[in-house]
């Protein structure tokens, strides 16, 4: 553990560091697929959740595992990714287990790690990119003034089918 890693508390939430100890949600999330279905992320077995731990942990990413504010359940994780302290920008990520879903965490968790990243790393833009057929994201994020920017068509393959995504963009 990083002894400097940000916890961020509310009435409801903890936001904490990614740890060893949580691979197992990791695991569950990323290889449901309710959850790889809207999510660029899908593991296929533990491997890859060892791997998805390590790139955790890398200095260009911050992720925090979003749990309930006493620690006890796992929601899902959310973070800051290719963080860019030359260009001060960095990409937006988050992401639920299902049974959570329709619960408000987005709306709450979103603001706490776009907050960390304009008033602590000091970005000047945070981006997120969304698959367009991801309406339940694209709604959240534009409630949370993130400025719709543009699609990018055909832009990504998943699942053998070519997607499009929508970037949008909050900045100071």
């Amino acid at each position: 553990m990083d002894k400097n890693f940000p916890t961020i508390k509310t009435d409801r939430l903890l936001l904490r560091e990614i740890t060893d100890l949580d691979i197992e949600n990791i695991f569950n999330g990323l290889s449901n697929p309710k959850v790889f279905q809207h999510y660029g992320i899908r593991l296929d077995n533990m491997d890859a959740a060892r791997e998805q731990m390590i790139w955790f942990a890398d200095k260009k990413q911050m992720w925090w595992a979003i749990c309930s504010f006493d620690n006890q359940i796992f929601y899902g994780a959310g973070g800051l990714n290719d963080i860019s302290y030359k260009e001060n920008k960095a990409e937006i990520g988050l992401w639920l287990l299902p049974e959570f879903w329709g619960n408000g965490i987005m709306k709450e968790a979103l603001p706490l790690i776009s907050d960390y990243g304009f008033n602590r790393l000091k970005l000047n833009r945070i981006e997120g990119f969304v698959e367009t057929k991801n309406v339940n994201c694209k709604k959240a994020m534009s409630s949370l003034d993130f400025r719709y920017e543009k699609t990018m068509s055909n832009c990504e393959i998943k699942n053998g089918q070519s997607i499009h995504i929508d970037v949008y963009a909050k900045t100071i």
